[in-house]
């Protein structure tokens, strides 16, 4: 079989075609069908801002999801996405596959794009529109590996070291082919042959330059790390000399700086081991989970602001309001904004979607049957209205006697604080440590008064109902 070529087609070329407490309280969904979400993004183009991401929010977009022609149905909901108030769009990988069923993530062509997704052409229009509606667009990339069906596996495959892509691949001292996990489909790269680093310079290139992408969320950067750490400052100085200030999140765990000291802008919320979400136990068991959110937040050697947090992604398996109920997912997403760095949100978790990753299966519906959008809505119009919630500082709050509680002050100074505090078990009255100055007694979320009063020296006493989230700010502050 001919491999295809190092080249990228020129522009307009379709590229490949293989398809592959106490009180009674009203409802906060009630009350937050009637708030307004806060003013919109500005529908101009995007203005260069290196440090956009900090507070963002991230859509994450599973493009088939959306509609038959997924291209067009993302362009043709972008108007609902800025109104939820995301900053970025994530779109899970476009390029060809010969397993439909990985969502992309197993690649036979890294310049080519899915026919059954769309043209060269919608790409386009969906950055273009997505542009002028201030919204950044970012690919999810895979450069770890390929598929065992790309044309230069193949070709290898079949001709053994007669073929020019046989050293292509990353191999054992036996000539082995190297993956990582249960991953035999999809054998590693070898980075230290220089074509492979030069043809994926080129390809990350390619994206950028044809389509105008604003950055790329990185598969298993991780791998890359251990097999040729250079690459990624090489990746970083081939797209700053492309396009400035192309964001790149690394697949990779948060916990390792190396990722930011080497062209990276974030990383995951992982914890040391490999893959694992830090948050996948923490709210198992209610009664336990302000101790093991403050340890999972806990030991962090990239700054909080360059962390990407997220309640649902591509490998987080069934979602979490399956696992956890609506009450507890309504806590969390609270938890997710309210935090410092990137608020992943995935496609549907605004309506309570419960489709899994992996699944095939019919467009969302889009019907906000929990009553989840306005949240939503509003949590994303509080992070770009409130400077503490934005870049403000985190501390985190003692809450003594009440392990189901979890609170932690966001303080941007002169610019205003932020008191955060969640319980995730019953009707409670909570003591914690409390900012000195003006009472904070105003909930940000439901634009109401909570029940706030100092119980001595530092100390506040907050009444809130079962699993109930607030943000209290000062009267004066409140927004």
């Amino acid at each position: 079989m001919r491999a295809r070529p190092l080249h990228p087609p020129a522009r307009g070329s379709a590229g490949s075609t293989r398809a592959p407490a106490g009180r009674a309280r009203a409802p906060l969904a009630a009350l937050l069908a009637l708030l307004c979400a806060g003013p919109l993004r500005a529908g101009a183009d995007v203005r260069p801002d290196p440090e956009w991401y900090r507070g963002a929010v991230v859509y994450g977009v599973v493009s088939p999801r959306f509609g038959p022609e997924p291209l067009k149905a993302v362009t043709a909901r972008l108007d609902a996405l800025r109104e939820l108030g995301v900053d970025a769009l994530w779109l899970a990988p476009l390029n060809p596959t010969d397993d439909p069923g990985d969502v992309s993530y197993a690649i036979t062509d890294y310049f080519g794009l899915r026919a059954d997704f769309g043209t060269p052409e919608d790409l386009r229009t969906l950055v273009r529109e997505a542009h002028a509606r201030g919204l950044r667009v970012l690919l999810d990339f895979v450069p770890n590996h390929t598929s065992v069906g790309h044309p230069h596996h193949l070709d290898a495959a079949a001709r053994g070291r007669a073929s020019p892509w046989w050293a292509w691949y990353d191999r054992d001292p036996a000539g082995r082919e190297t993956h990582y996990f249960d991953w035999k489909h999809l054998p590693n790269l070898d980075y230290g042959n220089p074509l492979v680093r030069q043809m994926m310079l080129d390809a990350f290139a390619y994206w950028v330059r044809e389509y105008d992408v604003d950055g790329f969320r990185v598969d298993a950067a991780w791998g890359i790390r251990r097999r040729a750490p250079a690459f990624w400052g090489a990746l970083r100085r081939r797209l700053d000399a492309v396009k400035p200030g192309v964001f790149l999140l690394a697949e990779a765990s948060a916990r390792d700086p190396f990722y930011v000291r080497n062209g990276f802008d974030a990383a995951y919320d992982w914890t040391g081991e490999l893959g694992h979400w830090a948050w996948e136990k923490v709210f198992d068991d209610p009664t336990r989970i302000g101790p093991a959110l403050d340890a999972a937040l806990a030991s962090r050697a990239t700054p909080m602001h360059r962390v990407a947090r997220f309640l649902n992604n591509n490998d987080t398996g069934e979602r979490f309001v399956t696992r956890h109920g609506l009450a507890m997912t309504r806590v969390a997403a609270v938890l997710l904004h309210a935090l410092p760095g990137i608020a992943v949100v995935y496609t549907g978790d605004e309506v309570g979607a419960e489709f899994q990753p992996y699944e095939e299966g019919p467009p969302v519906s889009w019907v906000d049957a929990h009553g989840l959008r306005p949240l939503y809505r509003r949590l994303a119009a509080l992070r770009e209205d409130l400077p503490a919630l934005r870049r403000g500082a985190y501390r985190r709050l003692a809450v003594p006697g009440h392990p189901e509680a979890f609170a932690f002050l966001r303080d941007a100074g002169p610019a205003g604080r932020a008191l955060v505090v969640l319980n995730f078990g019953g009707p409670a009255r909570l003591r914690l440590q409390g900012p000195a100055g003006p009472l904070p007694d105003w909930d940000a979320i439901s634009q109401r008064p909570v029940a706030v009063r100092r119980a001595g020296a530092g100390t506040l006493e907050v009444e809130l109902g079962a699993q109930e989230a607030v943000i209290l700010v000062d009267r004066a502050g409140r927004r």
